[in-house]
């Protein structure tokens, strides 16, 4: 297969990772989470309000393509009546903890090998992921080893904008020194994902079909990927060693 790509961004949530859904693990990051803020209320009061706000920021910041820092997302948008000298130094197990009320995060059994083997074949790899956490993903690409494949990882929590905004892939083709033309974009949201690479002029978009990401949010079938995976090693096959 002919094509001129020298980098190749991949999504995280969904893609190389996925969420087992693990009750005791959940049941155990709802307690603790109150256990750390201190809070007094009954868990079904708690969690019901910080839900409620949770809805709302992530409309907002859906619709404004903004994000916001871990701290800001708990002091400012979750947490505000909590006091924030108080809560503030704490955002980065606070999100840990909100987001293992999901389920267990683990890699997809194939993907360290395909990023291996992406990186002999002479690719350039990097990460762009809508997230509220600035820690977890680093903290597990350098636990599975495979940090050191990745030339730039750029997070929304970090940068302050989200996908589809187009100057987040953007950015990543800056730091990754490829232009865009020449990047492609791996991830899972048949609509966002793709909106974004597009707009961005990206080389190539290949939407990884994944169940629970299209149960939330099913194309609409204004934006079409080239290309469509289900196993992530499946990326061999469309991408061959380069020249």
């Amino acid at each position: 297969m002919e094509h001129n790509i020298e980098a190749i961004f991949l999504d995280v949530g969904n893609t190389l990772r996925i969420v087992l859904d693990e009750p005791e693990f959940r049941k155990k990051a709802s307690e603790d989470l109150m256990r750390f803020v201190g809070a007094s209320e009954p868990a079904e009061e708690f969690y019901s309000k910080v839900e409620a706000r949770w809805k709302e920021y992530r409309s907002y910041s859906k619709k404004s393509l903004i994000e916001a820092s871990e701290k800001d997302l708990w002091t400012k948008y979750l947490l505000p009546d909590y006091p924030a000298e108080r809560i503030g130094p704490l955002h980065t197990i606070l999100t840990r903890l909100w987001r293992d009320r999901d389920g267990r995060r683990v890699p997809r059994s194939d993907a360290k090998e395909t990023i291996i083997e992406l990186d002999r074949r002479g690719y350039k790899l990097g990460i762009i992921a809508n997230t509220i956490t600035e820690t977890e993903i680093p903290d597990w690409m350098e636990s599975d080893g495979v940090t050191k494949y990745f030339k730039t990882v750029i997070l929304s929590s970090k940068v302050g904008i989200r996908k589809p905004n187009p100057e987040i892939y953007w950015m990543a083709a800056r730091d990754i020194g490829v232009e865009p033309a020449k990047c492609v974009y791996v991830g899972d949201n048949p609509v966002r994902d793709v909106e974004g690479t597009q707009a961005a002029g990206f080389g190539m978009m290949i939407l990884f079909d994944e169940p629970a990401t299209l149960a939330k949010e099913p194309p609409t079938g204004e934006h079409v990927p080239d290309f469509t995976i289900t196993e992530t090693r499946q990326l061999l096959d469309i991408f061959p060693p380069r020249k």
